[in-house]
């Protein structure tokens, strides 16, 4: 993804203590004194409407009182690497601090010399396919895939993907579109192929497509494109997305129809955003505390409440600090336990796999 357009239990007490020194630890008084003397924070691509990103800000504000310079709010990932470029000897209101970048960004940056390590308090629960060893990047949120389902078509939930097999859902399945084409359908086709036993990367993406193969040839699946308004009427009443977007659509249609979020119990494929701090920050205690910010319980729950999973929802969950409330909007909290981050390499192995069999295996052009 590259545009802003926004368009992945209860372990033993002692387990679950590991995480708590880290968990509620406080930025040290010398960041905090050091950041309000900069007394400036400059973001860039963070609209307000976006994970909840509007009440994020103001709640740092609020904290500690710095003052945040907003870029550019619907800039891509790629816009974000250019900004650190073009302002690599400027200490004004054009330099970012912070950047937030699809996953692929990450890595990218760091091999241009554009971001600098850093690692926050929490970083031991931050999980260790989600971020850089070395503290360059570490994964801030994600969706996992999900499906919707029309309750007034099935008022009897499918909570899996080998569910979505049996006749009962005859023209009734849908993606959103061409995997070849569109990120968060191919992820669906990957991660289809994960619950039939695909291995990470092309094999989990080629077992993906002989699953749809399989609904294709049984009817199941609808030859239209799901989305909320098909959804609605009933022409696609059990579509994928992206569970951040599906929960915002049953929010929208608030039961009218009463549609449920399903989070399939036999495959929890994950995409995740990451944060880091540029090279050239004017301001890197300030996005130093930033940081800390994201990554404590308080800045966590506040992605949550706009239904972006916090990178620490595991951590949070097993030690009981996210609220009933928040909960109860999601889909059960063991199936987010089980989410699996693709790496970068067995995503572009999935990406050349449905170029080459999608087409061919569909009887697609």
């Amino acid at each position: 993804m590259t545009l802003r357009m926004r368009t992945p239990i209860a372990l033993a007490l002692a387990a679950s203590t590991m995480f708590t020194s880290s968990a509620f630890a406080e930025p040290s008084q010398e960041l905090i004194d050091a950041a309000k003397k900069e007394g400036m924070l400059t973001t860039i691509a963070l609209p307000h409407n976006w994970c909840n990103y509007g009440g994020v800000i103001q709640g740092f504000k609020d904290k500690y009182g710095l003052q945040v310079n907003e870029l550019n709010p619907n800039a891509g990932s790629a816009d974000e690497l250019e900004a650190v470029k073009a302002n690599k000897g400027n200490t004004g209101t054009q330099a970012p601090d912070v950047l937030d970048v699809g996953l692929s960004f990450g890595p990218a940056a760091k091999e241009q010399g554009l971001i600098q390590p850093y690692k926050v308090s929490t970083w031991d629960s931050i999980p260790d396919d989600a971020k850089d060893p070395e503290g360059y990047w570490y994964g801030d949120y994600y969706g996992v895939l999900a499906f919707a389902v029309n309750k007034d078509v099935f008022p009897e939930v499918p909570t899996s993907f080998a569910d979505l097999k049996a006749s009962a859902y005859t023209n009734s399945v849908a993606l959103q579109g061409d995997p070849r084409t569109g990120n968060s359908v191919m992820m669906a086709v990957y991660a289809a192929g994960v619950a039939e036993g695909g291995e990470p990367g092309a094999d989990a993406l080629n077992k993906g497509i002989g699953f749809f193969k399989e609904l294709k040839d049984s009817g199941n699946l609808v030859p239209v494109n799901g989305t909320a308004q098909n959804l609605a009427q009933g022409t696609t009443p059990i579509y994928f997305d992206w569970d951040y977007n599906l929960l915002a659509v049953r929010d929208e249609l608030n039961g009218n129809p009463p549609i449920e979020v399903v989070v399939p119990s036999d495959a929890v494929v994950a995409g995740v955003y990451v944060q880091a701090i540029s090279a050239y920050a004017p301001h890197p205690n300030a996005a130093k505390l930033w940081m800390e910010y994201l990554y404590s319980d308080e800045g966590q729950l506040k992605w949550l409440d706009g239904y972006c999973h916090p990178i620490r929802f595991n951590d949070m969950t097993e030690r009981g600090v996210i609220p009933q409330e928040m909960l109860d909007k999601l889909p059960p909290a063991e199936n987010y336990a089980k989410a699996i981050f693709p790496t970068l390499e067995q995503q572009e192995a999935a990406k050349a796999a449905v170029a080459e069999n999608w087409g061919k295996e569909m009887g697609l052009q």
